[in-house]
């Protein structure tokens, strides 16, 4: 087998894949959840090679182990030079543990005797405690699969709620009672039997703009619902319903009992809003005293056991601690706000169906004010009032009210990500052109660019950055509303730049996009089988004004182009004029939506490649006789 015929770019192959868990007594009469595993996987070159490295994950705590690993082996066939069959065995003294910290360890080896076409196979064992948390099993991974299958044996006394993500379908699933299978502490019971199986499983291929990939891998999930307890036969209900959720948070200490401390802000911002009437005028005080006072320590969380209090005092916390004394401080202030619980983008989304606190891992504020709602997050200075950072920019958010109970929101923006350059250039007859580049950043797009700024030791240093990567060179420049977060961001410059190719004595050749071009369209998969998630739509306009010598014309000028996506998505569109030596040129690039589903993505990626194409594009310049 030199590749597999239904993926040739695959690197590897799996060939065969199986796991099983089970929960069982063990001989010191403890229960635990035992996952077994074993795979083959056909190798095809160098970089298929990396599967060869093999991590299994494991949980300790105060230097005890707390899971096991072991029952690890592993054999690896090749070729040898002399064309013969050879196999070489899994040295179980190259196997090593690595600490990362005092909770996460790992089992590492490298299979021996790796080549170009040979074939791994290995397997192992993992005992743990925490048989609450039923092992979950992926059917996609980075390269494609013959076959997966994963068996499991739950007994009666638990009960699990399975779920299946991702665009794949189930080719076997098969369901039986096994009589009996569980006994321990007297007691004894039947056991649901599952077989789950897929069958030539495609790699799932990581692309620009999307969130977590968990969302979207073909797997599947298990949730303990309830167990009976085999002391004394009580039913233990473990799945939570919205309102058990809502009274927990509500009277957790590190959730809602912060929350209600405005007590605490109540003189902390008295000065910040003296003379304020107006409420929208007062949350926006508070909202930037907040962003001043309290630095992100890059920490998520959904509460602190040390408390707003901590952070208030030593100016700085995580995302809980600050846009929960935020929430206090516009409650002290008599603002209507509530606290918002969030999955990150990276995190992934939140199963609505069986509420857990555990798949939030972010907080940030829902204020009402005339009508209007705002969602704030006040760990990055650079925010505007009612702006979120993208992390944030992901499905839906649960409002946690202290007086109400909980519900949903969708945690969309109204602002977008906008940049318009205008240039105003002439070509002079000493060959060279100069003149003058404005870039107006607004929305998302100020806000990167200020943090892009603000990496810098100073302005200077950015713009020098800058002209270093450019192709012109920055002969003046100017930047003002740098801190100014409710203005447009706006660069002036004066520029020269050699942006022409002379073609002989009469011609020259010119392209007219100088800026932001796009060389690699970054949609690239036949089947995108996820949405493309941008978290706001965008527009980038360039205006270039062009002023040519009395003694040249334009011969070719580039060709005007209007493309639209399906449903009002999107569009690029480019225009042309000309008035005695002076022409104008625009081009437009417009997304109109956040995220796009999978059946737009053909059209998506058919507009890059358009816009690739007419980047290209050159005009030339004719010296007139």
């Amino acid at each position: 087998m030199e590749n597999y015929a239904k993926d040739t770019s695959a690197h590897a192959v799996v060939l065969d894949e199986y796991g099983t868990s089970r929960i069982t007594f063990t001989n010191d009469d403890n229960i635990r959840l035992t996952f077994e595993y074993h795979v083959k996987i056909k190798i095809f070159d160098t970089q298929g090679s990396e599967y060869g490295n093999v991590e299994i994950p494991f949980y300790t705590e105060d230097g005890q182990t707390y899971e096991d690993v072991g029952d690890i082996t592993g054999i690896t066939t090749y070729t040898d030079d002399n064309g013969l069959i050879k196999t070489a065995e899994l040295d179980p003294a190259k196997i090593f543990t690595v600490k990362y910290d005092k909770h996460h360890s790992a089992m590492k080896f490298a299979m021996p005797a790796i080549r170009n076409g040979c074939t791994i196979e290995y397997k192992y064992r993992v005992e743990t405690p925490f048989f609450e948390d039923f092992h979950s099993w992926q059917f996609q991974s980075s390269i494609p699969k013959i076959n997966s299958v994963y068996e499991i044996h739950i007994p009666a006394f638990w009960n699990f709620n399975a779920s299946i993500r991702g665009a794949l379908k189930l080719t076997k699933n098969i369901s039986e009672v096994e009589h009996p299978c569980f006994s321990g502490h007297g007691v004894s019971c039947d056991c649901s039997h599952f077989i789950y199986g897929m069958t030539d499983i495609p790699a799932f291929v990581e692309e620009a703009d999307m969130t977590s990939p968990n969302n979207f891998i073909s797997a599947i999930y298990f949730e303990l619902s309830d167990y009976t307890d085999l002391e004394n036969g009580a039913n233990i209900k473990v799945a939570k319903d919205w309102k058990d959720v809502d009274y927990e948070l509500k009277h957790n200490e590190f959730f809602g009992s912060q929350i209600r401390r405005k007590g605490l802000l109540t003189e902390i911002i008295a000065p910040v809003i003296a003379g304020k009437t107006d409420s929208l005028a007062k949350a926006k005080a508070i909202y930037a005293y907040i962003q001043k006072t309290m630095k992100w320590n890059e920490q998520n969380d959904n509460g602190s056991a040390d408390g707003i209090r901590k952070a208030l005092d030593n100016h700085t916390g995580n995302s809980a601690d600050i846009n929960l004394a935020l929430t206090a401080g516009l409650d002290a202030a008599g603002l209507d706000a509530d606290a918002v619980l969030l999955s990150t983008r990276d995190h992934g989304f939140v199963n609505k169906l069986y509420p857990t606190i555990t798949e939030f891992n972010y907080v940030i504020v829902k204020v009402d004010i005339g009508g209007k709602s705002y969602l704030l997050d006040a760990t990055d200075p650079a925010l505007t009032f009612g702006m979120l950072p993208l992390r944030c920019l992901n499905d839906q958010g649960r409002v946690m009210s202290l007086d109400k109970p909980s519900y949903w929101i969708d945690l969309t923006t109204l602002q977008r990500k906008s940049n318009t350059y205008r240039l105003d250039l002439t070509l002079q007859k000493d060959g060279k052109i100069k003149g003058t580049l404005t870039h107006y950043s607004v929305g998302y797009e100020a806000y990167e660019k200020r943090k892009a700024i603000k990496k810098f030791n100073s302005v200077d240093e950015y713009v020098e950055d800058m002209a270093e990567k450019s192709r012109y060179k920055i002969l003046t420049s100017n930047i003002t509303n740098l801190d100014s977060l409710d203005l447009p961001l706006s660069e002036e410059y004066e520029i020269e730049l050699k942006g022409y190719d002379s073609l002989g004595h009469d011609r020259l050749k010119f392209n007219p996009y100088i800026l932001d071009r796009i060389n690699n369209n970054p949609y690239k998969l036949a089947d995108r089988t996820y949405p493309v998630d941008w978290g706001m739509p965008s527009t980038d306009r360039f205006l270039l004004t062009m002023h040519l010598p009395d003694t040249y014309a334009v011969e070719t000028p580039p060709t005007s182009t209007a493309i639209t996506l399906p449903n009002d998505g999107g569009s690029f569109v480019t225009t042309f004029d000309t008035d005695s030596n002076t022409f104008t040129f625009s081009h437009v690039v417009k997304f109109n939506k956040s995220i796009y589903s999978t059946e737009e993505y053909p059209y998506l990626k058919e507009l890059f490649n358009k816009i690739i194409l007419s980047e290209k594009g050159e005009m030339i310049f004719k010296r007139k006789m």
